[in-house]
């Protein structure tokens, strides 16, 4: 009986595990920290052991595979000891690949996948596709693969969960965008971070696609050097040589693909900005290239609500637009939010676990557009050096104490945005737990 070990007792660890027990694999679940409530009551009702608070290496390095939860870098020294012992390790993503044979849309990008993820299965729903929705949102692919049947998967993948994929195959694979993030992962080199993502291209055939933004230059430079047998679709906001979607010359989305080609006025989309009109042309490409009815792919992209947390209105107050975009963890995602604001009057909330960031690239916004930063984390030098020469910076240390700076500085007909360019571990559990405090607190300003 094969012997797979399970390293992150999370959503994927835990739906790899009972995927495993599925398939009649000896299942053993560790984690180093402290297993959530619910997921031991489901690994238990499976009878699958586990530990946590600890990795005991008797009972990991008798694998014949790992599964390593996206999380836990390949430095950690439980991973090292385990590749030391030639023992493959493989993704949740991975392993749940080879118990199915649904078409699965593979989304990523530093900026846009969970919006563009989310329309796409949105998309795919609202035309009665049987469609699941699994990686970075959703819920385990493993467990779906497991317990349900659905004959596409739309999913989100990061830079971590591509890491350790290695037969798994993208039947349409999107890369929004590649700009610097998670460098502290990859040992600050760039290049190595661009590996990552391109593995969502391995092991496309002819009858496979591939999406992506054409101007890029990135990807640009990156297909430069490698080649894959899919089809390529490309967009961009205006058409060239090779763009399968672009506006039109009347203002209008012009979609083309070998299955269809769909047309609707830019006016009609839900989301709004440059960054969400390529959302909704990299999930519109998807759709057509799936063959989906043009009527139900227009009347989803008409409709789609948006994201909780991505460029989120949150209220007005005394005549202050708050706005929530905690998701923009890296400064490409906070580039694209200052984009949508007004020409002036904007306050940025900016701060939390730097990740390298580089701010040069939102400098010329930040010198438009806003009037002032309030840096909101446990330590703000990095902030309050290299932008305090161009605009006044404010150094607080609590959402409480940078809402309360933000009303204080806010005028009728400003907009406060949290845009934080910074991972949130420094004060907040999550990025989720970032917004929805900085929505709670705003909201006492009604009070």
């Amino acid at each position: 009986m094969k012997r797979l070990v399970i390293l992150g007792g999370g959503e994927s660890g835990v739906g790899a595990a009972i995927l495993g027990k599925t398939k009649g694999m000896d299942v053993f679940l560790s984690d180093s920290g402290t297993i959530a409530p619910h997921y031991r009551d489901m690994l238990d009702s499976e009878n699958i052991p586990w530990e946590d608070n600890a990795h005991t290496p008797e009972l990991i390095l008798n694998a014949d595979e790992v599964v390593k939860s996206p999380g836990i870098p390949p430095t950690a020294p439980i991973v090292r000891a385990i590749l030391d012992k030639g023992i493959p390790v493989i993704s949740e993503i991975e392993l749940a690949g080879r118990y199915t044979d649904a078409k699965m849309v593979c989304i990523t990008g530093s900026n846009g996948k969970t919006t563009t993820t989310l329309l796409t299965y949105h998309i795919l729903r609202q035309a009665g596709i049987n469609a699941g929705l699994a990686g970075n949102v959703g819920r385990s692919l493993a467990l779906q693969v497991a317990r349900e049947h659905h004959d596409v998967y739309v999913i989100e993948l990061s830079s971590f969960q591509l890491e350790n994929m290695y037969r798994f195959k993208a039947n349409i694979a999107v890369i929004l965008n590649i700009t610097p993030d998670h460098l502290d992962r990859y040992d600050y080199e760039m290049q190595n971070y661009i590996n990552a993502k391109f593995r969502i291209i391995r092991n496309q055939t002819p009858a496979d696609a591939f999406i992506y933004w054409q101007d890029d230059p990135v990807i640009r430079r990156q297909l430069r050097h490698i080649t894959t047998e899919a089809r390529h679709y490309p967009f961009a906001e205006h058409q060239q040589d090779t763009t399968a979607a672009y506006i039109d010359a009347e203002d209008h989305l012009f979609i083309d693909t070998p299955a269809q080609t769909l047309t609707m006025p830019r006016a009609d989309l839900a989301l709004s900005g440059l960054h969400n009109l390529f959302n909704s042309m990299a999930a519109g490409l998807s759709a057509c290239i799936l063959d989906l009815k043009k009527d139900d792919i227009r009347r989803a992209l008409s409709d789609f609500e948006g994201v909780e947390h991505r460029l989120e209105s949150v209220a007005t107050i005394r005549g202050v637009h708050w706005i929530n975009d905690s998701k923009a963890t890296n400064v490409n995602s906070c580039w694209y939010a200052l984009e949508s604001m007004p020409q002036s009057g904007v306050i940025l909330i900016l701060g939390g676990k730097d990740k390298g960031n580089d701010y040069s690239e939102i400098l010329p916004l930040v010198k438009d557009k806003v009037k002032a930063i309030v840096a909101m984390g446990k330590d703000n030098e990095k902030i309050i050096r290299y932008f305090s020469s161009h605009i006044p910076v404010h150094d607080t240390h609590s959402i409480r104490q940078a809402v309360d700076t933000c009303n204080a500085l806010a005028v009728e007909g400003d907009t406060v945005l949290l845009s934080p360019c910074c991972a949130s571990f420094d004060l907040f559990k999550s990025y989720e737990d970032r917004g929805r405090q900085f929505k709670d607190t705003v909201r006492q300003l009604q009070n």
